[in-house]
């Protein structure tokens, strides 16, 4: 059971109910689709179903539970569909697989944390949100009323089980603040323009207006020692007001901090110029909010351009038109060095909140074989941890 004293180290299970393509692109094979919203309208329905199921049953199993715990975590972050209840087809519901993960998490010891990770008409243009270059949810209220049902029945289904860590009310909403540096609309280009028309930021008023109702909404299921998450959208100082009230219990502060955002935002490709941002940005930002909410890095990781050997520009891959480098441009000891600085230096700054979860837990790229992927599998946790990246239970920190 979760208590605000509990430091909280985890990884998320993305890609397991949220598909990525760049974290699998077998999945894909045989379409053009670049997210999970175009996946089915171009197989079959036979073969649709076959993918998802076969996916869902072999990228997590009991076996990853143990493994996870066995490397001194406590907690995963579960990204989930809209669709995880199976009310909107042709996606397949997934309420079966978070039934197994919950008894999993049981078994071994670990806590959950639900995400919400997509909702229909997409809160952020991102691959990840499910529609590609589509950010109109909150423009429709339908689609509102939607994800606040999902939030709902997600409160009442899993609200009293002992591993539930809490519910996060929606991942990784595109605000004003990130509009303009991730540039969704040229990044991620909208198969369907008539559907994208419109597509615009989330703004923080309408997000204050959303976290609040579902607060409310999830709360009558939701025992108190169970936390609700926000996350900032991607303006961690915005909240300094919000739900400071007494009638607000248990509420998280989640923020999403990358290296490759830093480096958009000019943060220098060395290791130096790593550790000063994440000093001067991070450490600070989460101390200075910890005053008003227990604060975790629900995504981070130690991609960086420096290990990759190129300028990635904010973490473009080969699925972007990135070529990437083809030969490793440092050796195996160069690489341990800046990959263990930047995780000392980032794991510095979660300690002045209440933890973090790594992304990704696994990934299924094959950065070895497939051109153009070198320095990707510092997104995988099991290789990170294999490859003696992270910092180890007696090691530097």
């Amino acid at each position: 059971m979760y208590n605000k004293e509990m430091y909280i180290k985890g990884v998320n299970l993305g890609n397991w109910l949220v598909l990525e393509k760049w974290m699998n692109p077998a999945l894909f094979a045989g379409t053009t689709a670049e997210d999970e919203y175009y996946l089915p309208q171009q197989l079959s329905k036979e073969v649709y179903e076959a993918r998802i199921q076969i996916h869902r049953s072999e990228y997590i199993t009991e076996r990853d539970f143990a493994t996870i715990r066995s490397w001194g975590m406590n907690a995963v972050r579960i990204p989930v569909p809209y669709f995880v209840f199976g009310d909107c087809p042709p996606f397949i519901g997934c309420v079966e697989e978070l039934d197994k993960a919950f008894n999993w998490a049981n078994r071994y010891g670990l806590l959950i944390l639900l995400d919400l990770h997509t909702v229909p008409g997409s809160q952020n243009g991102f691959d990840n949100g499910g529609l590609s270059g589509v950010c109109k949810w909150a423009q429709q209220p339908e689609s509102v009323e939607f994800a606040l049902s999902v939030l709902e029945r997600l409160a009442k289904r899993y609200g009293n089980r002992e591993e539930l860590m809490g519910i996060e009310i929606l991942n990784e909403p595109n605000t004003e603040s990130s509009w303009d540096a991730f540039n969704v609309t040229e990044r991620y280009k909208a198969v369907d323009e008539e559907m994208a028309k419109g597509t615009a930021p989330v703004s923080f008023g309408f997000l204050r207006q959303f976290y609040t109702e579902a607060y409310h909404r999830m709360r009558k299921f939701l025992p108190e020692d169970k936390s609700i998450v926000f996350h900032d959208g991607f303006d961690i100082l915005e909240w300094k007001d919000f739900m400071q009230e007494e009638k607000f219990k248990n509420v998280i502060l989640d923020t999403h901090q990358y290296l490759m955002m830093a480096e958009t935002d000019g943060c220098p490709q060395t290791v130096d110029g790593y550790v000063s941002y994440i000093r001067e940005h991070y450490e600070k930002e989460i101390e200075e909010m910890a005053q008003y909410f227990p604060v975790i890095c629900g995504e981070w990781c130690l991609f960086n351009s420096l290990g990759c050997g190129c300028d990635t520009k904010g973490g473009r891959s080969v699925l972007n038109g990135m070529e990437g480098t083809s030969a490793e441009q440092m050796s195996d000891e160069e690489k341990r060095e800046i990959y263990l600085a930047v995780a000392e230096a980032q794991l510095r700054a979660w300690k002045k909140g209440n933890g973090y979860f790594y992304w990704n837990y696994k990934l299924l790229t094959d950065t070895v074989n497939e051109q153009g992927w070198i320095g990707w599998d510092s997104w995988d946790f099991g290789r990170c941890m294999a490859n003696g990246w992270f910092p180890q239970k007696g090691g530097r920190v």
